[in-house]
């Protein structure tokens, strides 16, 4: 059935003593558009929408696009991987704001860096096959399977957030209307775009049918017709990064680590910490720490900047859904790609920059080419700097630092460490999860004993 038909069918079911073949034949005769629309739309019984589930793909987006896709707590799907396939073949993408003069700086910077990683992954893969002999045991196929994939576990440091990707996903109509008016009120051209094209897609029948026979129908009319641009998010942020401008100094504090971990023990402060976080380049320790020494009036500012905007229907911020052990993570944008997809803790990102600098990984100085990575990495930070703000964070190369907090309970941070510091994770995340281990240790001596994680110094590099 239709995801829009089905969740009628659902909602109908759950309230009345019919048989779900009743139900079902029942909305075969009505129109499911006029319920939804009073029901879901008007009266606000958001709970229907959850009862339908459609698939979308977005196919030759940016990767900044993809992780703005992904950016939802409710979220089923996947992005094309970076360690399994050759990104340098589908180009990049050129994002809107880039015009005129701007166009042609962005794509020599941005073919200077897919030339770069070509090299890059080729000189790799002969490096580990020198380090790395093949066992007996092990297939040649297999064996060039595996050196292929380290080779791009190290190249990938220099694709960036324009290069093209593709991303399936799976959610309810409820969480495809959030992100539908989460996209069109972007600040990035490219999003909006998308979603006018989601909303499109969903007015229209499928373009892939399961059999020839399958009647095409639209799949989600209504919703369709009820995804305006939210405003509210982004009016919010202004506030309160307004507040911080006129409240909070200036901050040299030298940073910790690639990872801290704070235990929130105060929720009202650590929601205002969060709000500012977003808002800022601080950690999030010296946020936390700051706000709990304020009054609760001064730490109610903050809130009530971000909820001035609020409207009747408009959901409370991500950063009200707090946790108690909140992680900062300072970590290359490739890593964070990855533990962004963990969507059972609350994420916050500070805007992309370049001011966290780069990782150089070390197989790239055991292959003698940190040179030529680093001259890569510096012309691409040179192009960027003559570009429109917007357009420039396009060419940020996942080798770049990033700012990011990760907010969740026990439960979820001994299944992230566990998880991402096995030997077949990728090595960047696999120290973020080891030192994610070594602070819940620190903070928490009893919990962190618990937990069994796998030391990024025990390798297997032919093993995936």
């Amino acid at each position: 059935m239709p995801p829009e038909k089905l969740a009628y069918a659902l909602a109908r079911y759950s309230r009345s003593p019919d048989s779900i073949r009743e139900s079902v034949q029942w909305v075969r005769a009505h129109d499911s558009s006029k319920f939804l629309e009073s029901f879901y739309f008007q009266y606000g019984h958001a709970s229907i929408a959850d009862l339908g589930h459609l698939a979308l793909s977005f196919e030759g987006v940016s990767e900044l696009a993809a992780i703005e896709i992904e950016d939802e707590p409710l979220w089923d799907g996947q992005a094309r991987s970076s360690r399994y396939q050759d990104f340098a073949r589908g180009g990049f993408i050129t994002p809107p704001e880039a015009e005129g003069e701007a166009a042609g700086i962005y794509a020599g910077a941005a073919q200077a860096l897919l030339d770069a990683y070509r090299r890059v992954h080729a000189r790799m893969a002969a490096h580990l096959k020198e380090k790395l002999p093949r066992p007996e045991s092990m297939r040649p196929d297999a064996y060039e399977r595996n050196i292929q994939a380290r080779a791009f576990d190290v190249a990938r440091y220099l694709l960036f957030l324009g290069v093209p990707t593709g991303v399936g996903q799976v959610t309810s109509i409820r969480t495809l209307e959030r992100q539908i008016r989460r996209w069109r009120a972007s600040e990035y051209a490219e999003l909006r775009q998308i979603g006018d094209e989601a909303a499109a897609a969903c007015a229209r029948p499928p373009d892939v049918l399961w059999t020839e026979s399958a009647a095409p129908e639209p799949l989600a009319p209504t919703l369709a017709k009820y995804v305006d641009a939210d405003p509210y998010p982004a009016a919010a942020m202004h506030a309160v990064a307004e507040w911080a401008r006129q409240n909070l100094g200036a901050w040299n504090g030298a940073e910790e680590g690639p990872v801290r971990l704070t235990r929130i023990d105060e929720p009202l402060a650590g929601i205002a910490a969060t709000l500012l976080y977003a808002v800022t380049d601080r950690p999030f320790e010296t946020l936390y720490e700051t706000t709990r020494g304020w009054s609760r009036a001064r730490q109610m500012e903050v809130l009530e900047a971000a909820l001035g905007p609020r409207g009747r229907r408009d959901e409370l911020l991500r950063a009200f859904r707090t946790a108690p052990y909140a992680f900062d993570l300072r970590i290359d944008i490739g890593a964070y790609r990855d533990l962004h997809r963990h969507r059972r803790c609350h994420q916050t990102r500070q805007a992309w920059s370049w001011r966290h600098g780069c990782e150089t990984p070390e197989p790239v100085r055991e292959a003698g080419l940190e040179a030529e990575y680093l001259a890569a990495l510096q012309a691409a930070q040179q192009a960027a700097a003559r570009l429109p703000e917007k357009a420039s964070h396009y060419l940020l190369p996942f080798a770049a630092r990033g700012r990011f907090l990760f907010q969740m309970d026990f439960a979820e941070a001994e299944y992230i460490i566990r998880l991402r510091s096995g030997v077949k994770g990728h090595f960047s995340y696999r120290r973020a999860a080891w030192e994610m281990k070594r602070e819940m240790e620190r903070v928490e001596p009893e919990l962190g004993r618990l937990i069994e994680a796998t030391p990024p110094w025990i390798e297997d590099p032919l093993v995936r």
